[in-house]
């Protein structure tokens, strides 16, 4: 099997868990990144929900590309959809990235299920920064979540204004 590419716009650039032969930055267009998946798993519980990152309708996202080698397909996308789908509020998909080096290529996705119930859009900044500072999940406390993401993304040249203002809030 050919190897393939997985795009990864929060926490998988920071740990994509994974074998990753190549990384690059690229951009994915008619998605954006914002925090509009309440979690109740990995950064939150049902009762007090977190918020992670999801792809939501419109724009574009900047994020790191991650070659995958396809001797590992079965396993590293069985591993994707046990982190990514516990809840099935994410919609794995193909979608077009192009890269830094300006190839295009086709990678695996995970964008918000707009449909579902832990979609959370619309919450303005501050009311994200606010169910951010007091939630945890099993993955560990939300604030180290963003405070992760915004680091790796910083190391990576990607800039997100938005993750920025709440990571800035919560140092507040």
């Amino acid at each position: 099997m050919s190897d393939f590419w997985v795009f990864g716009y929060g926490s998988l650039i920071w740990n994509p868990g994974f074998e990753v032969i190549r990384k690059e930055r690229g951009q994915l267009y008619g998605l954006h990144r914002s925090f509009c998946v309440y979690s109740w798993v990995h950064r939150g519980t049902q009762e007090k929900p977190g918020l992670v990152l999801g792809l939501d309708k419109g724009g574009s996202c900047q994020g790191m590309a991650m070659l995958a080698p396809g001797g590992k397909r079965d396993e590293i996308i069985s591993y994707l959809r046990a982190r990514e789908l516990v809840t099935d509020v994410y919609l794995e998909c193909w979608r077009k990235v192009k890269l830094s080096s300006g190839e295009h290529v086709s990678a695996l996705v995970y964008r918000a299920d707009t449909s579902h119930q832990q979609y959370a859009s619309g919450l303005c900044l501050d009311t994200q920064t606010e169910i951010v500072r007091h939630s945890e999940g099993k993955s560990g406390h939300n604030v180290d979540y963003v405070k992760s993401t915004v680091s790796a993304m910083k190391a990576n040249g990607i800039r997100d204004h938005s993750l920025e203002y709440i990571d800035a809030r919560l140092a507040d």
